[in-house]
């Protein structure tokens, strides 16, 4: 840990100057506030954005039209079975797709550079994978079965409630945290489209008075667009159903690709091609990241504030020149003088110090205090974000060691085989041949997606530096920062609808398999079997809006790296289901003891691996034992006791068995 105490704020004259203005908080003194966070997006962006989302519930309202007129529980939540090549595919890509892909994802690669190209290299075998192994034969028990749920297939299969019962559980807890995952993506990705809309800020100012003092307002911004978000997307699934999800999928994948495709084009413009941009970052020294106290003078009648993302430069007790970047809002109360330690980004390489240029606050602000602490691999060297294992704040081995990299290859791979929303489409396409068609046509799609993801938020980096407190918003701060360069603003709207559309067409998968869980799987096979589809059609909606709103308040307070839930939540989901899914399909022998051990032996190694990281390491993530990623042994955990809970116990009966496993004669 370095201690700087700061002598002095440097205030040299040409730097950008903030306007300032002054609003009244209920109960409080006038607030003046340093406005400092540049404007990029514009009213033309919004515009454009909105006539997207319009698309976006049209198509619900199709949907729901479509859904009126047929059985309600096999065409809201598998669209009768029925998909063909283009919707099976961009339905599966765009769901696997999610707020982890466009805006945890490219948070990693500005953070730790070109090594992520081979975290995500087993994402363009996910299709393989997950549509070779497990889609044909899953359709096939799925249609014996006459299932629409997940869990539904396993109370069949078995003719176990008590093993439907536990998967829906399972399901549940871990789909909650992605859903999670999911809404604080959408959010941030508004937050930074609307920050300088004025009917947006008139907004964020109302409900700042409205909302009060209290953690939940901290960032008034991200909370209205939260709520925004949640009201959007809960209303156009809960209208339109499976066929809605899927409809929209197919435009939303669209979407992304085209929108990835022109960041590309606009980013190689601005940096003078690829070659030029990598040497240009190769000679970044990582930041140090730390806490900073801001004074005044002398105390002031009125509250001060300096907004999140002011550049403040300063000098040490050598006198050497430095700049540093406010990560949270700075508030210092009316009749004091000093703020609470807020956290920062220093910038330490001399090329970026010498581009930057701090803002100019005509309220006389100081920097008193600043701690920051260099990253344990990295720290003072060149050429870490074009190398492996890619510079870290925290690791000492680096981001990605050889026993990481081959984790997350098998992780990507299997674990997307292993989500129950993959399996869901895969009960829904029409035949054989779409299956064929959609695997070509998903790894192809996903290879333009991930690999040119790299090359933008690699290139980031030279346009937007000290974005590590707040990595999760490079996307769409990215994506405005190009259309602006470019002269293009209006079509910001377009190119951030990439990230958004990614997160929309997975929440909205989400919320209907939550429904389904809790519809199919708990009301009408526990509770009332004999249940009306009013009924179905009613609680159906209750469920999903009720999820949507739980979803919402658990979203408030969001992590500062959205991916580390994403992979927590998907490493959850694949150890329950992945092994015990296969082994339900293809083994004969697989019994209900079979699954339920081999999904609870799993998940409790896996949790039991997160809850070792937070005791030894004193945070949320995964705990690499012998150098793999807790996944690894969660999946080895659940293999074993799938297979040794199985052959411990009874085999299924034989009606079973030869329902799910034999030919029917002609």
């Amino acid at each position: 840990m370095i201690r700087w105490k700061i002598r002095r704020w440097s205030n040299a004259p040409g730097r950008r100057k903030i306007q300032l203005r002054r609003n009244r908080k209920m109960g409080e003194s006038d607030v003046i506030q340093a406005v400092t966070r540049g404007g990029v997006s514009s009213n033309a962006a919004l515009v454009s954005f909105t006539i997207y989302l319009g698309v976006v519930f049209v198509l619900a309202w199709l949907a729901g039209k479509i859904m009126a007129k047929r059985e309600f529980v096999n065409e809201y939540f598998l669209g009768s079975r029925n998909l063909g090549t283009w919707a099976f595919a961009l339905t599966f890509a765009a769901t696997a797709s999610s707020g982890g892909s466009f805006m945890g994802f490219p948070g990693l690669i500005y953070t730790h550079g070109w090594v992520l190209a081979f975290w995500i290299a087993s994402y363009m075998v996910v299709p393989i994978v997950a549509l070779a192994l497990l889609a044909k034969r899953l359709n096939q028990v799925a249609r014996k079965a006459g299932a629409v749920t997940v869990p539904e297939i396993l109370r069949e299969r078995f003719g176990s409630s008590m093993v439907g019962t536990i998967a829906t559980v399972f399901l549940l807890l871990f789909l909650f945290c992605y859903l999670v995952a999911q809404f604080i993506a959408g959010s941030e990705i508004l937050a930074v489209l609307f920050r300088d809309v004025e009917v947006f800020k008139s907004t964020v100012s109302w409900a700042s008075e409205a909302l009060g003092d209290g953690w939940w307002n901290e960032k008034t911004d991200y909370t209205v667009c939260l709520v925004f978000f949640a009201f959007a997307v809960i209303l156009y699934t809960t209208y339109g159903g499976f066929r809605a999800v899927v409809w929209t999928d197919v435009m939303q994948g669209f979407v992304m690709v085209i929108g990835v495709l022109v960041m590309l084009v606009l980013v190689l413009q601005q940096t003078g091609g690829l070659g030029k941009a990598t040497r240009e970052v190769a000679k970044m020294i990582p930041p140090e990241k730390g806490e900073a106290v801001l004074a005044l003078d002398a105390p002031m009648d009125s509250v001060v504030e300096v907004a999140d993302g002011a550049w403040l430069a300063i000098k040490d007790d050598e006198g050497e020149d430095g700049i540093i970047r406010l990560g949270d809002l700075v508030r210092i109360p009316a009749g004091e003088t000093r703020s609470e330690k807020v956290k920062v980004v220093r910038i330490i390489t001399p090329e970026e110090i010498a581009k930057i240029k701090p803002d100019e606050l005509k309220v006389p602000v100081k920097v008193v205090e600043l701690e920051t602490k260099p990253y344990a691999y990295g720290a003072g060297k060149t050429g870490g974000y074009v190398s492996g294992p890619g510079p870290d704040a925290t690791k000492s081995v680096g981001f990605l060691s050889a026993g990481m990299a081959f984790s997350f290859f098998v992780f990507w791979a299997f674990g997307g085989a292993g989500q129950p929303s993959s399996m869901v489409r895969q009960m829904a396409f029409r035949d054989s041949r779409t299956l064929k068609n959609s695997i070509v046509t998903v790894s192809i799609y996903y290879s333009l997606i991930y690999f040119t993801l790299v090359v933008i938020f690699v290139c980031a980096r030279i346009y937007l530096p000290g974005r590590e407190l707040t990595s999760n918003r490079i996307m769409p701060e990215f994506a405005t920062f190009l259309t602006a360069a470019a002269n293009v603003p209006w079509l910001a709207g377009l190119v951030v609808a990439a990230p958004f559309a990614a997160v929309m067409s997975s929440v909205d998968s989400f919320l209907l398999m939550f429904s389904s869980g809790i519809v199919r799987d708990v009301y009408q096979k526990q509770i009332n079997p004999d249940a009306k589809e009013k009924q179905i059609r009613v609680l159906t909606y209750t469920s999903t809006a009720v999820v949507g709103i739980a979803a919402t308040i658990a979203a408030l307070n969001p992590p500062e790296f959205l991916q580390t839930l994403i992979v927590f939540s998907t490493s959850g989901l694949a150890v329950g289901f992945l092994v015990p899914m296969a082994l339900t399909i293809y083994w004969p022998r697989m019994n209900a003891a079979g699954v339920i051990s081999g999904m609870s032996g799993g998940c409790l190694v896996l949790l039991a691996l997160y809850i070792t990281n937070n005791v030894v390491n004193g945070k949320f993530g995964s705990y690499q034992l012998l150098g793999f990623d807790s996944f690894i042994w969660g999946v080895i955990a659940s293999a074993v006791f799938a297979v040794g809970g199985a052959l411990a116990t009874a085999p299924p009966s034989e009606s079973l068995v030869r329902k799910f496993f034999h030919q029917e004669k002609s």
